[in-house]
């Protein structure tokens, strides 16, 4: 398995632990911890999926979706949302940002790799 997954995530404890549920399952990880390095990453390391906070310094997640989806280069990765967002039309705004998938804070450390896997065997199709 050498799919390339950027966490773009501003808080350590969360990286750090969706860093430990994805290494696990063998996944070469980038990191970024806002959006223009979020941006910064996808156009040099071009990964195969995106794990996205949606509260981000410098540029929100809801940009950098916005921005991706508007790139014929990477408008095809997908990104999952994670954010601790959780209020009625918050999942709605997120999709329409350009994200696939939405996942609540806290992450759900089970349910994250089978997504994860889910989304990439769909880009591969």
């Amino acid at each position: 398995m050498n799919e390339k997954i950027l966490i773009v995530e501003d808080n350590p404890l969360n990286m750090r632990l969706i860093e430990l549920t994805l290494r696990a399952k063998g996944y070469t990880l980038l990191k970024a911890t806002d959006g223009k390095e979020a941006i910064d990453a996808v156009e040099r390391e071009k990964p195969d999926i995106i794990i996205l906070d949606i509260k981000l310094p410098h540029m929100s997640g809801l940009e950098v979706a916005r921005r991706l989806r508007e790139t014929l280069a990477f408008s095809h990765i997908p990104i999952i949302a994670v954010t601790a967002y959780a209020m009625k039309g918050d999942k709605e705004r997120v999709i329409e940002a350009g994200c696939d998938a939405y996942f609540p804070k806290p992450t759900n450390t089970r349910e994250l790799p089978g997504k994860v896997a889910e989304m990439l065997l769909r880009r591969q199709k």
